[in-house]
């Protein structure tokens, strides 16, 4: 379960490695984010040269957190390690398409 200001290690090629949820998106009186929810989160580290810059607010998806525009296509182009199922559920099938395994 994720909350606000928790730190998060980022899953795909962004640029980004770590980010801190702001906010959760969806209800306003939410506590914790789950599997396939989308978080606002602010980029605490990044790789340098990249497009993705520190302190950048950006959405991502709780999959082992992956980065997404305002539309929901994801921003990287590889996905390491395995995700979860119910992704596919949740109507992001770019995702699933990406990653090597699928749980």
């Amino acid at each position: 379960m994720i909350q606000p200001q928790t730190h998060l290690n980022v899953a795909d090629n962004s640029g980004a490695r770590e980010l801190m949820c702001i906010r959760i998106i969806g209800t306003s009186n939410r506590r914790y984010a789950n599997i396939g929810d989308v978080i606002v989160a602010v980029i605490k580290e990044a790789v340098p040269n990249m497009p993705l810059e520190r302190s950048e607010v950006i959405r991502a998806v709780i999959v082992r957190t992956f980065i997404v525009d305002q539309e929901g296509n994801p921003k990287g182009t590889r996905i390491f390690g395995a995700i979860v199922r119910e992704l596919r559920q949740l109507n992001f099938t770019k995702i699933v398409s990406l990653a090597p395994e699928v749980l």
